[in-house]
């Protein structure tokens, strides 16, 4: 008999505001560790010694029913975190530590504010994230290629290939305004680059595909159409990247890469420009 699976260890994220910090250094940390099943559970806005206490409360329920729970927290409130780091489960501050180094090394106490790294203290960089955003979801899927003068940078690839959700992280991340222009048949008849890109070719960045994937992906929106076949998928793919061969553009495989590692190999090669 196969033994079963352990049981996913439970992973706490606690923060006093979203938690999105807390929970990308905690999934950053836990990638080293593959082999381990988890549970990620979260827990935004503990910001009082009421919700660190429930919090602990939960995890000492998880602890008597014989789990062994992981607690990460960006919680900076003394009070607050002395709750948390009461509760039976081993807690990984994530940045008290180094807040007590840089009062050391800056000798000025820190102001230790909720959610001090999301408010509003930087307004031009948050205003240009939202106005890079509008601008990448007017000059979607080859709309508004007028405003493409515009544009950082000009995503191209088929269809499903991941050019938009990698234009709307360039842009709500990095401020970047980025465009994305999807390559079609009548695009590959010209095999030359579709006309709305021809004056703009400094900014545009290849995104490709494996065949197999895409086939994957286009089937689970319109499973049995043309469009999702294995052979028109080859045929999109294999056009495209002569294309991209052809007029000497930087592309990348996105078959098995994060937008997150997408959107880190195109501000490189805008860097490199």
């Amino acid at each position: 008999m196969t033994p079963s699976p352990p049981p996913a260890r439970p992973v706490l994220i606690v923060s006093d505001h979203t938690g999105l910090t807390a929970d990308n250094i905690a999934r950053a940390l836990l990638a080293h560790f593959p082999g381990q099943p988890l549970r990620y559970i979260s827990r935004p806005f503990t910001a009082d010694v009421a919700a660190a206490r429930a919090v602990a409360q939960e995890v000492a329920a998880l602890s008597a029913a014989g789990e062994k729970p992981i607690l990460f927290t960006t919680v900076t409130q003394p009070d607050v975190l002395a709750e948390l780091q009461a509760a039976p489960a081993r807690l990984f501050d994530l940045l008290t530590p180094g807040i007590n180094d840089l009062e050391v090394e800056l000798e000025q106490p820190a102001t230790r504010t909720v959610g001090g790294y999301h408010d509003m203290h930087d307004a031009g960089a948050y205003l240009g994230r939202m106005e890079a955003l509008d601008f990448a979801l007017a000059t979607d899927d080859g709309i508004g290629d007028k405003q493409y003068g515009l544009a950082d940078v000009i995503l191209v690839g088929v269809s499903r290939v991941g050019k938009t959700p990698t234009s709307l992280f360039l842009a709500l991340q990095h401020g970047i305004r980025a465009s994305n222009y999807p390559l079609a048949e009548d695009d590959f008849e010209r095999e030359t680059l579709p006309v709305p890109l021809e004056k703009h070719r400094d900014k545009l960045y290849g995104l490709t595909i494996d065949p197999r994937r895409l086939h994957a992906i286009r089937t689970q929106r319109k499973a049995g159409s043309r469009y999702a076949s294995p052979e028109q998928c080859e045929f999109e793919v294999r056009r495209a990247e002569r294309l991209f061969q052809r007029v000497g553009l930087p592309v990348r495989d996105t078959t098995s890469t994060s937008v997150e590692e997408i959107a880190a190999g195109i501000l490189s090669a805008l860097r490199r420009r």
